[in-house]
């Protein structure tokens, strides 16, 4: 089982859709068991899934918990074969402040430790987790429970901003998780205009981060897959972000597969 953080310490990089996308594309179009966790408090993911719930228990719920079995049970099923989700809910608020407040036990391995149930029992192939915006203690647990890196980004004026930031966080925390590696970047919400092409090669020459060849191009259709809560894919198969998305998570498919064949020594930031 590879668990899979997508993260980017900035807002408004598509990394919810991402995040959707990639674990729909892993189950539906690779037949690969995939767990999906919503790791933001806003709940978007479980939102679009339609299992956004006060009632049922969450991400909150498992890492408040003391036993290590605590994520057993609190997936739900989507109506997508080999998808299901941890959802998520304001309730996380509570439980930063609750895991802040309790030195008791480990603060920063609690889902860590509930997934080492799936790997015992291979429940799932991969697991997704779509992280909020920010280094709270639901993210920090997020990427030390994690195999792989991988980080949406939006070419504009503010591209940089958080990833020399996020990349120190990375850094510290694998004292936690040394096996922890950064896939890459991708580029989303990409157009052909001078300010992405130039964008695209700076991130590539300055950036201190491997970078996917897969761009995903600007698309209205994206925008309405929120609405109508159908994955790009299903929505619009045909459109060019569908095809962009089908190729990143080949992309990522072959980088991991490469990794397990080639030891990257050296590697400041242990990347493929």
């Amino acid at each position: 089982m590879r668990v899979i953080c997508v993260i980017n310490l900035k807002g408004g990089v598509a990394k919810t859709i991402s995040s959707i996308n990639i674990a729909h594309i892993l189950a539906e179009k690779h037949g690969e068991r995939v767990l999906l966790i919503d790791c933001d408090k806003q709940g978007n993911t479980s939102k679009f899934f339609g299992v956004h719930s006060y009632k049922h228990i969450s991400l909150a719920d498992v890492l408040l918990a003391r036993q290590n079995d605590a994520l057993v049970g609190v997936a739900r099923v989507t109506k997508y074969k080999n998808l299901d989700i941890v959802p998520a809910n304001m309730h996380l608020m509570r439980a930063e402040r609750e895991i802040l407040l309790d030195i008791s036990r480990p603060q920063q391995t609690r889902l860590k430790k509930s997934l080492q149930e799936y790997r015992k029992h291979k429940e799932y192939d991969y697991v997704v987790v779509d992280c909020a915006p920010d280094l709270n203690m639901s993210v920090v647990n997020a990427i030390v429970a994690a195999d792989d890196i991988i980080i949406p980004i939006k070419v504009d004026k503010f591209a940089f901003d958080g990833i020399d930031q996020l990349l120190e966080q990375i850094e510290e925390l694998r004292e936690f998780n040394p096996n922890l590696r950064i896939v890459g970047g991708f580029i989303t919400m990409y157009s052909r205009t001078n300010v992405n092409m130039q964008g695209v090669e700076v991130l590539k020459e300055k950036a201190n981060l491997p970078m996917f060849s897969t761009v995903i191009r600007n698309t209205a259709k994206v925008v309405e897959t929120t609405y109508e809560g159908l994955p790009i894919v299903e929505h619009t198969p045909k459109s060019s972000a569908a095809k962009d998305y089908l190729a990143l998570v080949v992309e990522y498919l072959e980088l991991v597969n490469v990794s397990e064949t080639i030891t990257n020594e050296g590697s400041e930031y242990n990347v493929y």
